[in-house]
């Protein structure tokens, strides 16, 4: 395993370019995996998306205090409600906002192994396997940002950061 490092808004063009479906399931996938894992817990995130670490690929990881969630490929397939949260983001250190997500999503996916699996969130894990899937379509955050509270927070809670 290898920390990579984050991609930062305005860096790069790899946060607003359209991640690419993964094909091959194997041990190129599972290092990756294996590094956004390490590199999201190092930067005490919720959730990185492989653009983040600059791979064009749809790969997600996701932890906000249940354990690792690795989704490849994957996509929304339910929502129910609407709830305003506040956001923030390891590609857009040191600002936050409000965004508008469903309260509850369904997600369709495959694992590391190429095996199909679905996962229902609700709440915080809802906003941030919305929050991650956006970023595999070049959405941040910020693009559907309410209102920018980063004055309000002045150090962004871990579990906030996706």
């Amino acid at each position: 395993m290898a920390k990579r490092k984050i991609v930062t808004l305005g860096e790069s063009d790899v946060l607003r370019g359209h991640a690419r479906a993964v094909e091959r399931f194997d041990e190129k996938l599972g290092a990756l995996l294996d590094d956004m894992a390490e590199t999201m817990y190092a930067a005490n995130g919720a959730g990185l998306a492989a653009p983040q670490v600059g791979i064009l690929r749809r790969v997600v990881t996701i932890d906000v205090g249940d354990g690792l969630i690795e989704l490849v490929n994957p996509e929304i397939v339910a929502a129910e409600g609407k709830v305003v949260g506040v956001e923030s983001c390891l590609s857009v250190p040191d600002r936050c906002g409000t965004v508008e997500r469903p309260e509850k999503v369904t997600v369709r996916a495959r694992n590391r192994a190429g095996e199909e699996i679905e996962i229902t969130g609700e709440d915080f894990l809802a906003r941030a396997l919305c929050h991650e899937i956006d970023h595999l379509d070049g959405v941040v955050y910020v693009d559907r940002m309410i209102e920018d509270v980063s004055d309000r927070y002045s150090q962004v809670k871990g579990e906030e950061r996706a």
